[in-house]
């Protein structure tokens, strides 16, 4: 009966009756101590107000009060559990006892109990906004006065331009792509920028071995060449001795960018293994090149595919407002985000790779594809394809130069493409056209 020493002890530190009021506190629920509870309700009725401690021990000199750092939810919610408990014990043995005779009858006493005597008592947490229309307002004026706090920036000035950069906290962001496109390049730079202005990054890397990302790093913090420092083909324009010395001035940035591989989670990877790791290199961001390499920690046997990843993404977004950090995670596109070679489309929502719940997770989704217009040069083009706080919408487009690591932004008229020299994207066709329909829309042009 530990729960109604600690509900009893509660209401007299608190010495508010509306805890009892609000809450619908009777003494069915306090079996074993309802003359303490009774006396507690009879005194407010009597006179108005709470009793105090030496008032309640000189009535109850062997009730020992305790200390409660429970939270009031925890307290009613366990008050409830045990009251109805101990509703249910004497009907379900009498119900055996009636099983022995007739089992219908037993089956419609239990009904009839369910109905009046055993129904749960659940504790729904709410506010109420239009009261709290002053805090709200203390605090945009804390958020504007304090930006760093609530935001880390993405180092793509055309992004944090409108998103103000990430979120610390409840901020799941999604980049999606088909294969090769550069999604993982766009997560790296923007985890690369993070540590150049002096934050801890951490990168989950399912695929690319920690040197080949120090590499990557080196080619998008430096603009030094990948293929020069990946493959070991140094000019007289960039020279061994020129690598030594950038490796110098590296160790002078402030932040810190650390990486992890599944061998390091012993090939099982969680969000409760990654939200660990982010507490112990004490993270202010956390990037993961592949949801689908990790575990859904809530799998049931029978789940689709579908459901583990929803649930993953469920899971993450908490960890983000658990953690206090963004998280970033790069997903794969389906079949079905191959777009036209000669439009500046980039994949839909619906064509993220098993799962709605992802992108219904997401506060912010970006669609990722790369591009080579009719004069040879690299472009990579972002579409937010979901924003759950501000405009959504917007579209990004760089001249991307790989080798060194060097995004340039541009305009759509800046992207040459092949009969198509407005810069304007033709129109989106379909995918995928039957023999039959592609034999009946030719008639149907002829005509």
């Amino acid at each position: 009966m530990i729960i109604q020493v600690q509900a009893i002890s509660k209401i007299l530190a608190k010495k508010d009756y509306s805890f009892i009021e609000d809450n619908n506190l009777t003494e069915d629920l306090f079996t074993g101590y309802e003359q303490q509870f009774n006396f507690i309700v009879d005194h407010y009725k009597r006179y108005k107000t709470m009793p105090d401690e030496l008032t309640f021990r000189s009535e109850f000199p062997n009730f020992e009060l305790v200390e409660v750092t429970e939270s009031d939810e925890y307290i009613i919610d366990s008050l409830r559990e045990t009251g109805l408990f101990t509703k249910a014990v004497p009907i379900f043995q009498e119900a055996a006892k009636m099983f022995e005779q007739d089992s219908n009858a037993a089956v419609e006493f239990i009904k009839s109990k369910l109905d009046t005597e055993l129904q749960p008592h659940y504790s729904i947490s709410d506010e109420e906004i239009i009261e709290l229309t002053d805090d709200r307002v203390s605090k945009s004026e804390y958020i504007n006065q304090n930006q760093s706090e609530f935001f880390i920036p993405t180092g793509f000035d055309e992004i944090d331009a409108d998103i103000n950069g990430l979120q610390r906290g409840e901020e799941l962001v999604v980049i999606f792509a088909r294969t090769n496109m550069g999604k993982s390049w766009v997560s790296e730079k923007i985890a690369t920028y993070i540590a150049e202005i002096g934050y801890r990054a951490g990168y989950f890397s399912p695929e690319m071995s920690t040197k080949d990302l120090g590499y990557r790093f080196d080619t998008l913090h430096g603009h030094i060449s990948n293929n020069a420092v990946r493959l070991g083909r140094f000019n007289d324009e960039f020279t061994i001795d020129d690598y030594a010395e950038y490796a110098k001035g590296v160790k002078d940035i402030k932040g810190k960018l650390f990486v992890t591989r599944p061998k390091d989670f012993a090939r099982k990877v969680t969000v409760t293994k990654l939200k660990n790791w982010a507490k112990t290199r004490k993270l202010d961001a956390l990037f993961i090149d592949g949801i689908t390499y990790l575990t859904d920690e809530r799998y049931r046997k029978g789940d689709s595919k579908t459901i583990s990843l929803t649930n993953i993404s469920e899971d993450l977004m908490d960890a983000s407002s658990e953690l206090h950090i963004p998280i970033i995670v790069v997903v794969q596109a389906n079949r079905g985000g191959i777009v036209e070679k000669d439009s500046k489309d980039t994949p839909e929502l619906e064509n993220i790779r098993d799962s709605d719940g992802i992108a219904q997770n997401a506060s912010i989704v970006y669609a990722v594809r790369q591009l080579k217009d009719d004069n040879g040069d690299t472009f990579l083009l972002m579409d937010n394809k979901k924003m759950r706080a501000g405009v959504m919408g917007n579209s990004y487009r760089y001249k991307w130069n790989i080798d060194i690591g060097e995004f340039v932004s541009v305009s759509d008229d800046d992207i040459s493409m092949p009969d198509n020299e407005s810069g304007k994207s033709k129109p989106k066709r379909e995918a995928t056209i039957s023999k039959e329909k592609r034999r009946k829309k030719n008639l149907e042009d002829e005509y």
